[in-house]
């Protein structure tokens, strides 16, 4: 059996004495400032995703050399990416200040109009979660995009009044993790869209090191490969274990992260070789040694596990199904035959749940 975890990439501070404010902060609890301190200031800066930063790079450019704003951004992709890193760099790329906020803090179309009206010219408004924004907000903001103003709508009834309110110029970057919720009038209204994929193990070895230096730990060339290759494709799942792994090298061992410091590290943190977690697993060996590999239901796979339904749905499972070892199918979840050798199992041959499974999978 084997083991694994999660992590996030985060913003870095020049100075001499970066690694020292890293570990206090650390030592503070404060993990929001030691991932902002990790995140890139620019695209230079900014590892993978090529095509994104090729593209983006040509439209910031253009903006700038123009005197302009730049178009409205739209960043879609899994958590942990680089979506809400990008909106800072792009700011930064504009020598532009930004505000931040999300979807589900916009529930009334005031709320929009407040944080719009407010805004600076060129300023860079990043909207993480867009696609959980209240209708109301959604309409108010198809108008803010293209024409640059709101109407605010004063009193009630039919003596209420709309008063026009122009804005200044502004570049509006939203993020999603589900694309395919966005209405396709407020999706439209982006001029640059990019979707952002998982990382290569390779990819997330650069992460590994260059967040490492940040940190001031010292880090040999195989054991940031066996925490990128633990890291589910996510630069903040990798770095979220190199924090972890730097403690246990720290107080286990000389404070040098080799390839057996880290695995040694990562079994305490339940992280397994492919990435897959206390959660993954529990929901693996459920669906394997209770439903003979399913199909079974997900309300009854959740009971079995004691979590709630959309636990399993969206936090275990996506990585699970992009693994290979579970699969989705009209009669429930199955577990695939790369699950049963992961847990090193033996599937049943002749229950339903294997037949099953043989039907599906051809094995």
């Amino acid at each position: 059996m084997n083991w694994d975890d999660t992590a996030a990439p985060a913003e870095a501070p020049d100075g001499d004495h970066i690694a020292d404010r890293l570990v206090g902060a650390a030592a503070d609890g404060e993990d929001q400032a030691v991932e902002a301190a990790l995140r890139p200031k620019s695209l230079d800066e900014f590892v993978g995703q090529e095509r994104v930063r090729e593209q983006l790079d040509l439209v910031l450019k253009a903006a700038l050399a123009r005197g302009a704003t730049a178009d409205h951004v739209l960043l879609s992709g899994a958590p942990g990416l680089g979506k809400t890193t990008l909106s800072m760099i792009i700011a930064a790329e504009m020598n532009a200040p930004i505000r931040i906020t999300s979807g589900p803090a916009i529930q009334h179309a005031g709320d929009l109009a407040a944080i719009l009206s407010s805004l600076q010219e060129g300023e860079v408004l990043f909207l993480d979660e867009i696609h959980r924004m209240s209708r109301p907000a959604e309409e108010m903001l198809y108008m803010a995009m293209e024409d640059f103003r709101v109407d605010v709508i004063v009193g009630k009834g039919p003596g209420a009044t709309a008063i026009p309110l122009e804005l200044p110029p502004f570049t509006l970057v939203g993020a999603t993790t589900r694309a395919g919720l966005l209405p396709p009038p407020l999706r439209d209204r982006f001029g640059f869209t990019a979707h952002m994929e998982f990382y290569e193990p390779v990819e997330l070895e650069r992460v590994v090191h260059r967040s490492a230096q940040l940190l001031d730990v010292t880090i040999e060339g195989d054991g940031a490969a066996e925490i990128a290759g633990r890291s589910r494709g996510t630069p903040r799942i990798a770095n979220r274990l190199l924090r972890r792994v730097r403690d246990y090298a720290q107080v286990k061992a000389d404070g040098v992260i080799t390839r057996e410091i880290a695995a040694a590290a990562l079994r305490v943190y339940e992280v397994d070789t492919r990435g897959l977690d206390r959660l993954d697993r529990a929901v693996l060996s459920a669906l394997l040694t209770l439903f003979s590999g399913g199909p079974v239901g997900l309300s009854t796979l959740a009971v079995a596990v004691g979590e709630e339904r959309e636990t399993v749905e969206e936090v275990a499972e996506p990585f699970l199904v992009r693994e290979g070892l579970l699969a989705r199918t009209p009669r429930g979840r199955v577990a695939t035959p790369a699950a049963w050798a992961h847990l090193g199992l033996v599937p049943p041959q002749q229950s339903p749940g294997a037949g099953g499974q043989q039907g599906l999978f051809g094995t």
